[in-house]
């Protein structure tokens, strides 16, 4: 067991009882078994008392007056931090009804008056495990926690800080883990011969393995892409980058059967002309915004996921966007929302991409508002990429 798991704090036992022999007695019990036992004259003073300090164990008479031991079970059993503290009820009272009150109210134990000193150490001792069992996994999870937040941090800087400025562009972007963590990502940045590259993905499952595993696709996309010569084809940048990723993916890590899902795309900023290779993931939306133009078309899938095998092929489609056309990229995790409601993604994205934005932060916020009156734990990860050329 952890070192930092065991608290040095002595196990602190709280004796409930409004008579001074029976409170005494207990206390030398508790005592003799090594424990530090504090007196409670009714069950107020109780409840007062477990509200100013760390307790192990409550044991609590029943019959006392003003506040009884039911009563004040029930009060205990009420207050969230005090839930899962081990009590144990002390009466008089041999009777089934009553120990079936006390343990429908909560209580871990029952223990008649005159009580045995061998069964008042089993009772006492049986509860003190269970409360340092509770305590260990508190502390566990909380560690976990801790340790979740930082990862989420982590992979939070692993996104841009800010997306690039593109003169005539405008781009917006967000990303909403199901868990701490997650397996979705966006990217856009400048290449030094002036095309902007954008990429959404969607490695699959969720949580600690999804996200590390995201972080070494994102890495890979970004860096083969970064140095390619400058003024090489969008088309052999896309090749080669995509298919440099996924054949190390493939032959390096093959056996984790680890994928993701991408769309990644090269903007030529002057000319709006946009090259991009879809590898089976869900279909980007591209809207014109000329009048008479028609409605939102899906742009075409290329090939295959990445990281399943070594060597595979993919088309390299381009379309030309112009003034006030809008292209929305996002994972399979805002189709789900969205559908939620018992629409079709495709016809509410439309919808929200008609409403006459002309920056793609309007046309963000829209679809993030959108997906509010979904549901309030969204079971996977929620990515979109926004671009619109102003």
């Amino acid at each position: 067991m952890s070192a930092a798991l065991v608290s040095s704090r002595p196990v602190r036992v709280l004796v409930v009882d409004d008579l001074d022999l029976n409170r005494d007695l207990l206390i030398r019990r508790v005592q003799r078994l090594g424990h530090e036992g504090v007196a409670a004259v009714d069950g107020r003073d109780a409840l007062a008392k477990l509200a100013q300090d760390e307790w192990d164990l409550v044991l609590l008479d029943i019959t006392m007056p003003q506040m009884d031991g039911y009563e004040t079970l029930g009060h205990i059993r009420a207050d969230p931090r005090l839930a899962q503290l081990p009590v144990v009820m002390v009466s008089a009272i041999d009777e089934a009804e009553s120990v079936v009150r006390c343990l429908e109210l909560g209580a871990d134990d029952y223990l008649t008056k005159p009580f045995n000193p061998r069964v008042l150490q089993a009772r006492v001792e049986a509860s003190l495990v269970k409360k340092r069992l509770q305590d260990q996994q508190a502390q566990l999870l909380a560690a976990l926690s801790r340790e979740m937040e930082i990862g989420h941090r982590i992979q939070q800087g692993f996104l841009p800080a800010q997306l690039p400025s593109v003169p005539g562009w405008s781009l917006a972007a967000f990303c909403r883990p199901a868990r701490h963590v997650g397996g979705d990502f966006y990217d856009a940045f400048v290449l030094p011969d002036g095309q902007c590259m954008l990429v959404v993905a969607d490695v699959c499952d969720k949580g600690v393995g999804a996200a590390l595993y995201m972080a070494l696709f994102r890495t890979l996309l970004r860096v083969t892409a970064q140095q390619l010569a400058p003024g090489a084809a969008p088309h052999d940048v896309l090749q080669r980058c995509v298919g440099a990723t996924n054949d190390y993916i493939a032959s390096v890590h093959g056996q984790e059967n680890m994928f993701a899902t991408a769309f990644v795309a090269l903007l030529e900023p002057q000319g709006g002309t946009l090259t991009y290779l879809n590898a089976g993931h869900e279909l980007p939306l591209l809207r014109r915004g000329g009048q008479g133009a028609p409605g939102v078309v899906a742009l075409e899938v290329s090939g295959p996921a990445l990281g399943l095998v070594a060597g595979p092929a993919w088309h390299i489609h381009q379309v030309s966007m112009g003034p006030n056309d809008m292209l929305v990229a996002f994972s399979d995790g805002l189709t789900e929302a969205l559908e939620a409601s018992g629409d079709l993604a495709v016809d509410r994205l439309d919808a929200l991409m008609a409403d006459g934005h002309r920056e793609a932060n309007t046309l963000a916020l829209g679809i993030s508002r959108a997906l509010e009156g979904g549901p309030e734990v969204a079971s996977d990860d929620i990515t979109l990429l926004a671009l619109v050329r102003t």
